[in-house]
């Protein structure tokens, strides 16, 4: 699989396996103890045979007949051995079933997963280049999904927004011009309140947004032999089109340089950097980040300071509320003591609070929240607003 200079280890090969163990417990010797494994669940392979589909043969590696064996043996035999490590696998086109098993408390395989399946649903007809706009309705449901079904494993989900391999969320599910900074902070919100150990991509604690690039300045091989595919040999897309789907899904909008400040090349190098830079980071930067204490970068920093102190963040139940509701995402954390709601609205539309009050039995006592004036249900909910309340 991959690019041809990509090396794509025979784990089927126990002398390989050994090795791989070898270089975890290297590292654990260097005091290291957690330890991310890039596209894991790929590493099984099946037979390989035509397609009868003429899909993309993923049915003959992913998630292969020997993956969660393997799994186990390297634990087994590296970092299983420390009570305070923590893993990561990047799941690549997996199932639900699947990562209950990778991460599930009584796997001893992995501590937690990523998945992908809520970054597709801006793909028309399952495809990265054809634009449409995200349909929240599955958006809602996929989380819900992921959430649900690993509560009830007892597994333990990876939540992530932005990573090197996915455009800026600000700039795919929001307004990144006229709310950029409402948007980052309902981002960060439905995030961190969520199931799971958040993560937080560089540039994301700023409200980095996409870039609108000339083709040919895209690095991304990606992006290079899709053009070739769809452009030059299909036909089946316009240069222009493409280059509007470039701009919306392209994995180098999230590879551009940090923006510390207003400097040239944002700050990031005194020579030249390996890739363009926004051409907002005058505007979006570190710098103006830190000396504005009503920024991004401080919500986040309290969501994370919170995530540290408040039990019910890690250890409370998830619930979803207004399943059928357009543009709100909701649910409860809950403990034996506890209920808190969570509550982000997806859309530029103002959305009546009544639909949230009865879930408030007499509290209503906001914890955080992206608009100031949010201090109870009386108000509605404005665009790209989102806070979290205790209400029991």
């Amino acid at each position: 699989l991959y690019d041809v200079t990509q090396a794509d280890l025979n784990w089927d090969n126990s002398e390989v396996r050994k090795e791989l163990a070898d270089i975890v417990n290297f590292w654990r010797s260097k005091g290291v103890h957690g330890f991310r494994f890039d596209v894991v669940n790929l590493v099984s392979k099946g037979s390989f045979e035509d397609d009868p589909n003429l899909f993309d043969g993923r049915q003959f590696y992913t998630d292969g007949p020997h993956i969660h064996e393997y799994l186990k043996e390297l634990n087994l035999n590296s970092f299983g051995k420390d009570e305070d490590s923590m893993t990561v696998g990047e799941m690549s086109s997996t199932t639900l079933e699947n990562c209950t098993r990778y991460s599930g408390s009584d796997a001893h395989e992995l501590t937690s997963v990523f998945t992908f399946h809520h970054l597709k649903v801006d793909y028309r007809n399952k495809k990265k280049w054809e634009l449409m706009p995200f349909d929240f309705m599955e958006l809602k449901q996929l989380l819900n999904d992921w959430q649900t079904g690993m509560q009830e494993a007892d597994a333990w989900n990876a939540l992530f927004w932005c990573n090197h391999d996915q455009p800026r969320a600000i700039s795919r599910f929001c307004d990144d011009k006229n709310y950029r900074i409402e948007a980052a902070k309902m981002l960060a919100t439905v995030l961190h309140c969520m199931r799971g150990t958040p993560y937080v991509y560089q540039g994301e604690e700023i409200g980095m947004t996409n870039v609108h690039f000339p083709l040919d300045e895209y690095e991304d091989i990606e992006v290079r032999n899709a053009y070739k595919e769809l452009v030059e040999n299909g036909k089946s897309i316009s240069e222009e089109e493409f280059k509007k789907a470039v701009w919306n899904k392209s994995r180098d909008n999230a590879r551009t340089p940090m923006q510390w400040d207003d400097s040239e090349n944002a700050g990031f190098t005194t020579g030249k950097p390996w890739f363009a830079l926004s051409d907002r980071y005058r505007e979006i930067n570190v710098k103006e980040a830190l000396a504005d204490k009503d920024s991004i970068f401080y919500y986040y920093k309290k969501l994370i300071e919170m995530r540290h102190q408040e039990p019910l963040l890690t250890e409370g139940s998830y619930e979803l509320i207004l399943v059928e509701e357009e543009h709100i995402f909701a649910y409860l954390r809950k403990t034996a003591d506890e209920c808190w709601l969570v509550a982000a609205n997806l859309s530029e539309e103002t959305i009546p609070a009544e639909i949230l009050k009865s879930y408030a039995k007499g509290v209503q006592e906001v914890k955080i929240a992206n608009y100031a004036e949010r201090k109870d249900l009386t108000e509605a909910l404005r665009p790209y607003e989102a806070f979290m309340m205790k209400i029991q």
